[in-house]
C-alpha cells in the first residue's frame, strides 16, 4: 500500500501543479490607491469562514495573494481558501481554462485531453499505464491493490489479461481505455450514482458518498450558490442554466507516481461574476475525490479586474492514524504554500497581457 507520506506529498503537489505552468513575477498594478473594503459577499465569507488576520486582510487589499487552511475532516481531508486581486478581465481567465488541453499542459501535466460528447474510445488513445502500474496489476486483488479500482475493474483485469503473454501490458492498457470510456459514459447517464466504489483496501470507499460529505462541509459558500450545489450532486438530472461543462482526463505527476484523473469542469457566468467548478470523478492513485471552486468576482469600486477566490477540498487515504497525525502539519503547510504560489502565478500570467 502507499505510505501516508507519499499520499501527503501528492496532496500538496496537486494544489501546486498549475503554479508550475504559470510562475512569474506579478507586475505592479497600474491602478491608483486600492479600495480598502471587500465586496459584500466576499466580506461575509471572510468573516464567517476564513477569518483572516488584519495582516492577511491588508495583504489582499494591497494586491497580494493569501492562502489559509479551512476546517476539514482531519482524518481524510485537506481544505484551503485562497484569494488575490487580478487586474485583468475575467473573460481572459475563462478563455484560458476553457481550452483545458493547453491550460493544463506541461510541468506536472503529462497529458490532458478533453472528452468528446458523446465520449469515444479514441478520446483515450493517449492513455498509457506506467510500468509500475502494470506490475501492480498483475497481483491486484479486491481489497489489496495499489491502484484505485472498482471490484468489476479488478475482476475484468484478472479475467481478461493473460499476464503470461508478451502482449499483456498492451492488453491491460487497452482494457484500461475501455474501462475509462465506460466510466465517463456511465457518469454522463447516471451521475454520482455511477461513480466508483474503490476496493483497493479492505473496506470499500464510495466516491459518491465521500463527495456528498465533502460538499456538506462547505455550507457557507453554497448558501449563495444553491443551484451549483444541486447541479454537482444531482447531475445529469439537474441543470445549471447558462453554464457550459465538459469532461476531461489527464495524466499528471502527483507525488511519486503518475496519476490518471478524470474531471468534470463547469463554467457558469452571470452578471454577478463567474464560477469555475472542477469536480474530480476518478483518480488512479492517492485521491478519492476533490472539488475546486474558483470564483471570479468583479469589484467596480476597484475598477477593471476581479477577485480570484479559490476554495479547494480533496479527500484521500493516508491521513488518518498516528502517522497521519504526525505528518498532517507538513501536508497542510505545503498545500497552503502551493495554492498561494498558484494564485500569484495566475495573477502574473493574466496581468502580463
Amino acid at each position: 500500500m502507499l505510505t501516508t507520506s507519499k499520499v501527503a506529498f501528492a496532496v500538496a503537489a496537486q494544489l501546486a501543479a498549475t503554479a508550475m505552468l504559470l510562475v512569474g513575477r506579478a507586475p505592479e498594478s497600474s491602478q491608483g490607491a486600492p479600495v480598502q473594503t471587500f465586496p459584500e459577499a466576499l466580506e461575509r465569507y471572510l468573516a464567517s469562514t476564513v477569518q483572516p488576520t488584519s495582516l492577511e486582510r491588508s495583504t489582499l487589499l494591497s494586491g497580494g495573494a493569501v492562502a489559509k487552511l479551512l476546517d476539514a475532516d482531519e482524518g481524510k481531508e485537506v481544505a484551503l481558501f485562497g484569494a488575490v486581486w487580478i487586474n485583468a478581465a475575467p473573460s481572459d481567465y475563462v478563455r484560458r481554462v476553457a481550452d483545458i488541453e493547453n491550460f493544463e499542459r506541461g510541468g506536472a501535466f503529462r497529458v490532458t485531453k478533453r472528452i468528446s460528447n458523446p465520449p469515444r474510445l479514441e478520446d483515450f488513445a493517449a492513455m498509457t499505464l506506467p510500468a509500475d502500474d502494470i506490475e501492480d496489476l498483475k497481483s491486484c486483488r479486491v481489497g489489496d491493490c495499489e491502484l484505485k479500482l472498482s471490484q468489476d475493474a479488478v475482476d475484468r483485469m484478472r479475467r481478461t489479461v493473460d499476464w503470461s503473454k508478451p502482449t499483456a501490458a498492451r492488453d491491460a492498457e487497452a482494457l484500461a481505455r475501455q474501462l475509462a470510456l465506460e466510466y465517463v459514459t456511465g457518469y454522463l447517464e447516471g451521475g454520482n450514482d455511477r461513480l466508483a466504489v474503490y476496493r483497493d483496501r479492505g473496506r470499500p470507499t464510495f466516491v459518491a458518498s465521500e463527495f456528498r460529505s465533502m460538499i456538506d462541509r462547505m455550507p457557507t459558500i453554497f448558501e449563495r450558490l444553491p443551484a451549483l450545489r444541486t447541479y454537482l450532486l444531482e447531475y445529469p438530472k439537474a441543470a445549471l442554466p447558462g453554464a457550459t461543462s465538459f469532461l476531461y482526463w489527464q495524466e499528471a505527476q502527483f507525488g511519486l507516481k503518475p496519476t490518471i484523473r478524470i474531471n468534470h469542469l463547469v463554467i457558469a457566468e452571470n452578471s454577478n461574476g463567474t464560477i469555475v467548478a472542477n469536480k474530480q470523478l476518478y483518480a488512479s492513485h492517492y485521491f478519492w475525490t476533490a472539488l475546486e471552486l474558483r470564483v471570479l468576482l468583479p469589484d467596480p469600486r476597484r475598477g477593471r479586474g476581479f477577485w480570484f477566490v479559490n476554495i479547494n477540498r480533496s479527500r484521500s487515504d493516508g491521513l488518518s492514524g498516528f502517522v497521519g497525525r504526525v505528518i498532517r502539519g507538513r501536508v497542510q503547510s505545503e498545500a497552503r504554500k502551493g495554492i498561494e504560489t498558484a494564485l500569484s502565478a495566475t495573477k502574473a500570467a493574466l496581468e502580463r497581457r
